[in-house]
């Protein structure tokens, strides 16, 4: 029996987490972090969160054949493989983050938003106030309310009826480009608002973002009063300042019906804090160089003040390998913390409305020409369509007789004895216990200038419009699927 699938080219192979340079630095060094954390790293970062412990736990395990697995099996040849099951945890299982952030792109562009023109919004706080919500994450969980608000306030002047109601996807995120703690919102918008019948109103084209910046100023200086984290006396200070740190960006406009890109944005607002594509390399010793999503150098740390030297400038940093940890748990959040919000004419309310009278509709036409029913549990959730969305290769596609292979049986966690007989009988219970060694490095070849220009096919069209973030990210992911990373 075939427990391994064929390395024939085009051909899917499960992974092979235990051999990942990232699995054996969390193996080799999770428990030194836990004991030196309270020392270490609470002042920096907070204190240790239960939620910590378990997800690294629980990602050691994830893809481990002995903590369960499916058998997938050809019904023409017989062959078979195993495919581990995964950890499903946030930002830190690197596939599984994957796999969240392709589910919540083809969610958003198939189930949520409708043929209307929409907006990229990103919101940011000043760094003096960001400390506040890295020790207090109940603030954090209010910043896409505020933005929400400003969003309604803004929409609903500038079309004279407090009746309207926009639709947004709002997203949660902690890091920076070099895993630095950044809190920020991004958002998808719809470039307008919908009347209580359903008819979409469009905003000037004209609009900035001088309206909405005010707004998100007052709410988040409110909140922090509010909440008795700041005096006014600071609020005075910092609105004396030439630029005060708050910024609100709608660069990225998306035209009706362009699904690709609301798919694209949806997955880059719900991305991992880190990617393995951007780990270079790990050292013997566990020190991690890490590089920035943009190619360009850039100062880092940039100065908050001109009487302050900036950093060096440079696209790549060095971390110790507790370090590292300690910038990638930072962005875990706790269990049952929402990093995804929907408002207003997305809502799951407002959805779900939409849909049950879609449902009633004797015809099954909708009532409005935006309208349109979500779509049900789609085909794309199940585990083979995640991975022709990832790495285009079909893994129920045979490699020996090209049938179409099916699952047969899952192998619970549970069953430790059945998962070892079949995996000694199999050759891998070994292999499962001490990963095998990795190959030597393949020597690297020049990179051909020529290759460059195959850049700008996966930039949208109106790439002039766009954020210079969201183009680097672009520009990687075609990087990344030309050299085959």
């Amino acid at each position: 029996m075939a427990c391994l699938i064929s390395k024939s080219t085009g051909v899917y192979r499960p992974r092979q987490p235990l051999e990942s340079d990232f699995h054996r630095l969390v193996r080799q060094h999770w428990d030194e972090f836990r004991a030196v954390y309270a020392d270490r790293y609470t002042r920096k970062i907070g204190h240790w969160r239960p939620v910590y412990d378990k997800a690294a736990r629980h990602f050691l395990k994830c893809g481990d054949l002995k903590y369960g697995f499916a058998r997938v099996r050809c019904p023409d040849c017989r062959h078979e493989f195993f495919v581990a099951f995964s950890c499903k945890q946030r930002c830190i299982c690197p596939s599984c983050s994957q796999k969240r952030t392709i589910l919540f792109g083809l969610h958003v562009s198939e189930g949520v938003c409708l043929d209307v023109p929409h907006r990229q919004f990103v919101w940011t706080v000043p760094k003096r106030l960001r400390i506040f919500f890295r020790y207090h994450r109940d603030l954090l969980r209010e910043l896409p309310r505020l933005a929400w608000q400003t969003i309604q306030t803004v929409y609903r002047a500038l079309l004279g009826d407090e009746a309207t109601i926009p639709g947004g996807v709002f997203a949660i995120q902690t890091f920076g480009q070099l895993l630095h703690f950044h809190p920020h919102i991004h958002a998808l918008v719809t470039d307008g608002a919908f009347t209580p019948s359903g008819r979409f109103l469009h905003l000037p084209v004209n609009l900035g973002h001088e309206p909405f910046l005010k707004l998100w100023e007052n709410a988040v200086f409110s909140l922090l009063l509010g909440a008795g984290r700041i005096e006014p006396a600071l609020v005075s200070q910092m609105r004396s300042w030439r630029h005060s740190g708050f910024s609100v960006d709608r660069s990225v406009r998306l035209r009706a019906g362009d699904r690709n890109g609301i798919q694209r944005l949806a997955e880059y607002m719900a991305r991992s804090p880190f990617s393995l594509a951007r780990l270079v390399k790990i050292t013997p010793t566990g020190h991690v160089v890490y590089r920035a999503e943009k190619h360009t150098p850039q100062r880092f740390p940039i100065p908050t003040s001109e009487v302050l030297a900036p950093g060096p400038a440079r696209n790549f940093h060095i971390f110790k390998p507790l370090d590292f940890l300690a910038q990638i748990v930072q962005h875990i959040p706790d269990k049952g913390e929402h990093l995804i919000r929907y408002y207003g004419h997305y809502s799951n309310k407002a959805r779900g409305i939409r849909a049950k009278r879609i449902a009633e509709t004797a015809d099954g036409s909708p009532s409005s020409k935006h309208a349109k029913p979500n779509p049900a549990r789609l085909d794309h959730r199940r585990w083979a369509m995640l991975i022709q969305q990832m790495y285009h290769v079909d893994p129920l596609l045979c490699p020996k007789c090209g049938g179409t292979m099916k699952i047969i049986a899952f192998i619970e966690a549970n069953q430790g004895n059945v998962i070892r007989k079949i995996l000694q009988h199999c050759g891998l219970w070994d292999f499962c216990e001490k990963p095998a060694p990795r190959p030597p490095p393949k020597p690297q070849t020049p990179r051909r200038k020529e290759s460059f220009p195959l850049f700008h096919a996966a930039l949208p069209e109106n790439a002039g419009q766009v954020d210079p973030d969201f183009l680097e990210h672009l520009r990687y992911v075609r990087f990344s699927q030309l050299c085959g990373m």
